[in-house]
């Protein structure tokens, strides 16, 4: 069993979960920004079983809390009230719950769930808010063999602070994150300096999926393998993504930044691919619905 987050390499920025027997509680990433080096993101992962209780939120940072799966009561200020549904996150849309700074929620297991939970530094006087299914926003993106599904949770329009969240579903086979695009300097309208963190679930013990960071012009050049419950820490350049064939692949992206805002700058390369692109994947929506 691997201990909390450990590293692969300091150069590679990803992290492993730890590996948890079936039916046990506890941390499966623990990535804190004082760890990773960055100004921004915490980004947490854990199991919780049967009537296990757990508690979200700080004084200090605004919060967001995903369902990857199971159901839970939450109290948030606003009285308990049950939240979740699907299995894993392959079952369904997800619930959310976003704490601004200052705010707490009590979290207790109704069955086995397992949460994602993201902070950002924040002193913004704001309102807590639950995320459910019709909350989100749907969508598909690409084309062919680079077509994904795109579920908003807390996009930039979301009254929050600093954070945003959004789910991609990845159809085996298929690119993702593509063409190929950074977000590490600002020079808004066109592109904005954000950190970012891929968190990955397979659909299949055994899946896998490639994800390439590197920089136009020379700089580092890597390509990770990414599994079940892998993370990958986005610190600049351009970063695609392809799943294993056989496999689809879901990431949690969490991003936060110089702006409140997703805007980037493709790889000049790379953008010409567009034109080829006839059709989305009728393979998609891998779950709920979408706007084509």
């Amino acid at each position: 069993m691997m201990g909390n987050a450990q590293s692969v390499s300091p150069e590679t920025s990803q992290f492993h979960s730890r590996r948890l027997p079936a039916g046990q509680s506890g941390e499966l990433i623990h990535l804190t920004r004082q760890s990773v080096g960055w100004e921004w993101m915490s980004f947490f992962v854990r199991r919780l079983l049967p009537r296990e209780v757990w508690q979200a939120g700080y004084e200090r940072e605004e919060t967001a809390v995903v369902l990857l799966g199971g159901r839970c009561w939450a109290d948030w200020g606003q009285g308990r009230k049950t939240i979740g549904g699907r299995k894993n996150v392959f079952d369904g849309l997800p619930y959310a719950l976003y704490l601004p700074a200052g705010s707490l929620a009590r979290l207790e297991a109704e069955t086995e769930c397992e949460l994602a939970v993201c902070s950002v530094p924040s002193q913004a006087k704001l309102s807590p808010r639950l995320i459910v299914p019709e909350d989100v926003e749907v969508s598909l993106r690409g084309g062919g063999n680079a077509s994904r599904q795109i579920v908003g949770i807390i996009k930039p329009e979301f009254p929050a602070d600093k954070l945003m969240m959004v789910e991609v579903y990845t159809p085996s086979g298929n690119w993702s994150s593509y063409p190929p695009h950074k977000h590490d300097v600002h020079q808004p309208p066109a592109e904005v300096d954000l950190d970012e963190i891929y968190y990955y679930r397979t659909d299949h013990e055994t899946g896998y999926a490639h994800q390439r960071l590197y920089h136009r012009n020379g700089g580092p050049d890597l390509t990770l393998t990414v599994t079940d419950g892998d993370a990958v820490v986005i610190r600049d350049g351009y970063h695609p993504v392809v799943a294993g064939h056989g496999y689809n692949i879901y990431y949690l992206n969490s991003l936060a930044g110089s702006a409140r805002a997703l805007s980037n700058t493709e790889d000049p390369d790379h953008q010409w691919v567009r034109s080829t692109w006839k059709a989305v994947d009728p393979r998609l929506p891998l779950v709920g619905g979408a706007k084509r």
